[in-house]
């Protein structure tokens, strides 16, 4: 995003940050982009330079602290569904009436089917 980080820029200098050849075809995608609504500048083709329309300072304003927030809140979100899931077992675990010592020897022979599969 040049025209963010440049109020003011040569054409020259778009052209060699865009690898083109000359300022005119700098002039010509920065001109497109300008018609397109891709970037809100304006040419000087008199002094070969783009200038960037002044827009308001957004760090002046309370919209980074609210993306933030956001970010935050669904980021603890996560976190809280995550322990929750792991400190409750699921329902099915729960009516499974099977010991550890059945669940063991049920694992034991799908892997042993598993295998036998493997070697097919």
């Amino acid at each position: 995003d040049i025209n963010l980080s440049y109020s003011r820029i040569s054409l020259q200098d778009i052209a060699t940050k865009l690898g083109l050849d000359t300022a005119q075809d700098s002039a010509g995608v920065v001109a497109k982009a300008v018609v397109d609504g891709v970037i809100d500048a304006s040419i000087d083709y008199d002094h070969q330079f783009l200038r960037s329309t002044q827009k308001f300072d957004l760090y002046s304003s309370c919209e980074p602290q609210k993306a933030l927030h956001k970010r935050i809140a669904f980021c603890l979100q996560m976190h809280n569904d995550t322990v929750k899931a792991m400190a409750y077992p699921d329902e099915s675990d729960i009516k499974d009436s099977e010991n550890a010592e059945e669940r063991r020897e049920r694992e034991k022979r799908e892997m042993a089917n598993v295998d036998d599969d493997d070697d097919d």
